[in-house]
């Protein structure tokens, strides 16, 4: 093969997370060529705009080829109709073109995905889900998304809302859930961001009286046995299990793949189909939950396969 033909199959990707943006370059045989990482600078969307302008070009510097195809995951997702990013944590991106802003910009077409969509996407293909034709992919992090993978082919809707499960309501509310509900950044009460993100978990514990500490802290505590870190980590695997057992409901996926930096609890793994099985409407649940293969690094990779091989 010329090297023509091999840059001609060379696929860019682009992960915007709320701290950091990854950059990646694969092959025609899916090989890393070239990856970086930056700061996601915290003075609004021109900056991180041209964070993104920059890394592409030095990615693409590095391999020794231009044009590259171009795939992105964001938070958030875009609203068909406009080409607007909606529903991003991070909100200096809502209402803003970032497609088109980068099409403008590094004059190419642009794809752009839901970052938990690009991670299903990834772990589908090559990761943790491959022998699987049904996938639904999980981010637990800063925030708590979903996305789609059916027979290899991302899901995205009618409205671009496939998996958008951070913002539904938490299934099966208990009383105390009910009288005492999170309000959600996005104007609503009781979405699983509120519950089950790693801030959400933080929240909890306050409210049970607690510091104001990381999730991962409250874990170690919890684990050094801690009673009240215990009952908060408790209380949020509980909640997992009840949003885990809706998608089997509604989905029933042949797996359901996690990431995100809570993906690495590992009472997930142990405990949450545990319980999820008093919730789904069947007598045996054996549906695996599974972390990402790919770790965070999935959804960089998800972004450059929004992209098919060429050649």
């Amino acid at each position: 093969m010329s090297q023509n033909q091999d840059n001609a199959r060379l696929r860019l990707g682009i992960d915007l997370g709320g701290t950091k943006i990854a950059g990646i370059v694969l092959d025609g045989e899916d090989q890393v060529r070239a990856e970086r990482r930056v700061d996601t600078p915290e003075s609004g969307y021109n900056a991180t705009l041209e964070a993104i302008i920059d890394l592409v070009m030095a990615l693409e510097n590095e391999v020794g080829a231009q044009g590259l195809r171009l795939g992105v995951g964001t938070p958030g997702s875009v609203l068909p109709a406009t080409g607007r990013l909606r529903n991003a944590n991070s909100q200096c991106l809502n209402g803003r073109t970032l497609g088109a802003d980068l099409e403008r910009a590094l004059a190419r077409e642009v794809r752009l995905a839901n970052d938990a969509d690009c991670l299903a996407l990834s772990e589908a293909r090559d990761g943790a889900a491959a022998d699987h034709r049904n996938v639904f992919g999980v981010i637990l992090g800063t925030g708590v998304g979903g996305g789609v993978v059916i027979d290899g082919q991302l899901i995205t809707g009618r409205n671009g809302l496939a998996g958008e499960w951070g913002h539904t309501c938490l299934p099966w509310a208990t009383a105390a859930e009910v009288r005492q509900p999170p309000r959600c950044w996005c104007g609503l009460d009781s979405c699983l961001e509120a519950w089950i993100s790693g801030p959400g978990m933080t929240a909890d514990h306050v409210r049970r009286g607690g510091y104001n500490i990381p999730a991962q802290a409250i874990v170690e505590r919890a684990e050094a046995g801690e009673r009240l870190a215990g009952a908060t980590l408790k209380a949020w695997l509980q909640r997992v299990a009840r949003s885990m057992a809706m998608i089997v409901n509604i989905l029933d996926p042949e797996v359901i793949v996690v990431g995100g930096g809570l993906s690495q609890i590992r009472w997930l793994y142990s405990e949450v189909p545990k319980i999820w099985a008093q919730h789904a409407f069947a007598e045996h649940i054996d549906t695996p939950l599974v972390a990402a293969a790919h770790g965070d690094a999935s959804g960089v990779r998800g972004a450059a396969r929004l992209w098919p091989l060429e050649g």
